[in-house]
Formats: structure tokens, C-alpha cells, sequence
């Protein structure tokens, strides 16, 4: 289990810590708080067996990473990891579902896929990301995994032109290399959608991957059920920034 105790930058007087769930009561705490941000916020429509709660078939494969307030006891962020020899039992990985990664098949032994990365609209902020960042270096470490891959999600409430925006920003800088090119099942039309003095700022999710070392893969896919244009991002553990492996490393020895 990883744990950590550590004050956020805007609010002083908040102890959060970052563990691995570690029963099921403690993973729906991460559906509810997934169905709040997801749902009741972004307004995304999923198949869930269970009113208030985020559920799919790749929950009970995965690890569950959750920053909790120590002293509310609310769960207030949380990132789902499958690691690989699960992605082998279940048969696929989420992403699947939206990319066609055939040029990824030699990193799979060693690559661990995340996603459903959310936090509570109150505690945004710089100390709660960097918990789960660091949960999830030292989950990586821990377990000698050499690859993390992930959808990053961009809203498509304007018809798809900030996704656009956001890719053609990215997309050349930050490409990886071909031979770990991704393919959209559903693509998102980027060369339909106009871009004349458009500057679409960066999620903060997809500008904390590139700051580290991550590459995007592709081109972007449409996700019709959250109505967000995904891109699918790898980030190899060597290639990992120096400075914020220390930093991420420092917060779960705080």
C-alpha cells in the first residue's frame, strides 16, 4: 500500500495521503467520486449497474489509487491503474476501445495503463495531483513497470475545435515516435475543424504528462459517451524528467 501525508499549497491546514484501495468499500469510494465529476459535472452518459457510482468491467481488474482528506475521511481524487498481467486476463485494455494499438504490442509485459483520473472540484489545486502523481511513480518503480500509458481527455462542448486546437499544439512537438503511432477507431475530424486564432489552453491533465516526458501517440478520438476527444499518451519511465521524479518522490517521503 503507499501511503503519505502531506499539506496542500492553497490550503495549509488540509492532510491528504495517497494509498492503494484496498477493499471494495473503498472502491466505490472512487466510483462515487467518479460518477460526481463524470456524470453530475461533465454530464457523461454510462451504462453503470449501480446509481451514484462509476462501475465497468475493468474495475475489478485494476489497482485503485485514491488521495483521501485525513481529517473530512473523503476520498477527494483518485486514477485507476491496470497493470498488465490483469489487461491479460480481462483480454484488452480500455483503450482499446478507442485506439488501435497493434505498435504497442512489445511494450505490453511492461506497461501499466491508467485512466479515469479525476479530483474534486474542491481540491484542485497543486498538492493533490502531485500525491497521485507520486502514487503513481512509485507504483511504477515498485513493480519494475517501464511504460505507463493513458487517454487524456479534452471537453467537445464547443463542437471539437479546442481538442483541435489542443492537438495541433501538441501533436508535432510532442509526437512519438512512429513506431508507437496509435490509430483512432472513431477520429476525431482535426482537418474539418477551424482553427483561424484559436489558442485553446492545455488541460491541466495533459500539460502535467508532457511536462514529465510524455508522448502523444496520435491523432485524437472521439469518446461519444463522456463527448471528449481522447489522446492516447505514453510516457516511458526513463524518459521521466529528473526534476519532478525527485519532486514527485519527495512528496511521498513528506
Amino acid at each position: 500500500m503507499l501511503q503519505t501525508v502531506a499539506d496542500t499549497q492553497n490550503h495549509a491546514a488540509r492532510k491528504l495521503s495517497v494509498a492503494l484501495a484496498t477493499g471494495k468499500e473503498q472502491i466505490q469510494e472512487a466510483q462515487r467520486l467518479r460518477y460526481r465529476v463524470f456524470v453530475d459535472e461533465m454530464g457523461a452518459r454510462l451504462n453503470t449497474p449501480e446509481a451514484g457510482l462509476d462501475i465497468d468491467i475493468f474495475d475489478a481488474y485494476c489497482d485503485h489509487l485514491l488521495v483521501r482528506d485525513d481529517v473530512t475521511n473523503e476520498v477527494v481524487g483518485t486514477y485507476r491503474i491496470l497493470p498488465p498481467h490483469q489487461a491479460k486476463r480481462i483480454g484488452s485494455l480500455y483503450s482499446e476501445s478507442e485506439f488501435d494499438l497493434t505498435r504497442l504490442a512489445n511494450l505490453r509485459p511492461r506497461m501499466v495503463e491508467v485512466g479515469r483520473s479525476c479530483v474534486h472540484p474542491d481540491y484542485r489545486n497543486g498538492g493533490t495531483i502531485t500525491l497521485l502523481w507520486a502514487g503513481l511513480a512509485e507504483y511504477m518503480l515498485k513493480n519494475g513497470y517501464d511504460y505507463l500509458i493513458g487517454c487524456a481527455s479534452i471537453s467537445m462542448a464547443d463542437g471539437g475545435h479546442a481538442a483541435a486546437s489542443i492537438y495541433r499544439q501538441v501533436g508535432e512537438k510532442h509526437q512519438g515516435p512512429i513506431e508507437w503511432r496509435v490509430f483512432p477507431r472513431c477520429p476525431l475530424p482535426v482537418g474539418a475543424l477551424e482553427q483561424q486564432g484559436l489558442e485553446a489552453p492545455l488541460p491541466p491533465l495533459i500539460k502535467g504528462y508532457l511536462r514529465v516526458g510524455a508522448y502523444v501517440c496520435g491523432e485524437p478520438a472521439w469518446d461519444p459517451d463522456f463527448n471528449t476527444a481522447d489522446l492516447l499518451l505514453l510516457l516511458p519511465l526513463a524518459r521521466m524528467n529528473k526534476r519532478y521524479m525527485k519532486h514527485f518522490m519527495g512528496a511521498m517521503a513528506a
